[in-house]
């Protein structure tokens, strides 16, 4: 196990590393002033894109914690900027499942997007762009499924197939895009973590070496695998979702192993960073 050295710059997680639902993780207060002390620049990082950086900067508020909408970046807000970098947005129609945090990325990047059963040729959409939705319905899901039938290309802001929340683990985006890939056999591009994409933007963001970077998250087959993909160091805390069980059955793993931030905390106070 590497020592805990070398750090520069951070990309954290959130579901599962600070809160489960509303639930702030034991710490949470302690950790970012630790973090800003230091002087340690991070980017909030997550697959979640129910949210928008607003609301996400709000609902750190509420837990005592402070924090900038360019140090949050979501699959929605990665999602908008990747297919605005390969697609002309004003003349591109999109449908979306989800929630504000995947529909206003691409709404304030100039994307147009359909509603419900516009299916017509002049109407259809381009692409298909599917987040987790609270509010998902059987309309939601046939109009997407007549867009991809029509030729539209798939999108999933993420895969992952759970969602730790103050109740407990429940499904989450990954099940919806399972769902579609079942009726129109078509599998969606992801762009949030284990792929590289949004660890790459948000090392662009930190304009930080990622020799000197460190991915925190508590899943293993996105948080952490996406660190290896991308070739940054990683942390998993313990107060998610994986376990020292799955990294023991697994190929690759994380560079250190901590049970939850104050851990992190403790760790950084006490290393040369």
């Amino acid at each position: 196990m590497q020592a805990f050295t070398d750090i520069r710059a951070l990309i954290i997680d959130m579901d599962g590393v600070l809160w489960h639902g509303d639930r702030a993780q034991a710490g949470l207060v302690d950790f970012f002033q630790t973090l800003r002390e230091l002087k340690l620049p991070f980017i909030l990082a997550t697959n979640n894109a129910s949210l928008t950086a607003e609301q996400y900067v709000d609902k750190l508020a509420k837990m005592g914690v402070t924090i900038a909408l360019n140090e949050i970046l979501t699959s929605g807000m990665a999602t908008a900027l990747y297919l605005s970098e390969r697609y002309d947005p004003q003349n591109t129609r999109v449908f979306v499942i989800g929630g504000i945090g995947a529909r206003q990325p691409l709404l304030d990047l100039g994307f147009k997007l359909t509603g419900l059963y516009e299916t017509e040729p002049e109407q259809r959409a381009h692409l298909v762009v599917c987040g987790m939705d609270r509010e998902l319905s059987w309309d939601k899901l046939a109009t997407a499924t007549l867009n991809l039938r029509a030729g539209a290309h798939f999108i999933g802001t993420n895969g992952d197939l759970s969602l730790p929340t103050e109740r407990g683990e429940t499904h989450g985006n990954g099940a919806i895009l399972a769902g579609l890939t079942a009726s129109t056999g078509i599998k969606p591009m992801i762009i949030g973590k284990p792929e590289p994409i949004i660890y790459r933007q948000a090392l662009n963001l930190l304009n930080v070496d990622p020799a000197y970077t460190v991915a925190i998250g508590d899943r293993l087959d996105t948080d952490i695998l996406g660190a290896v993909r991308t070739g940054i160091r990683s942390l998993m805390v313990l107060s998610g979702v994986s376990t020292e069980q799955d990294v023991a059955a697994a190929d690759f793993g994380p560079t250190w192993i901590m049970p939850d931030i104050r851990d992190i905390t403790e760790s950084l106070r006490h290393s040369k960073l």
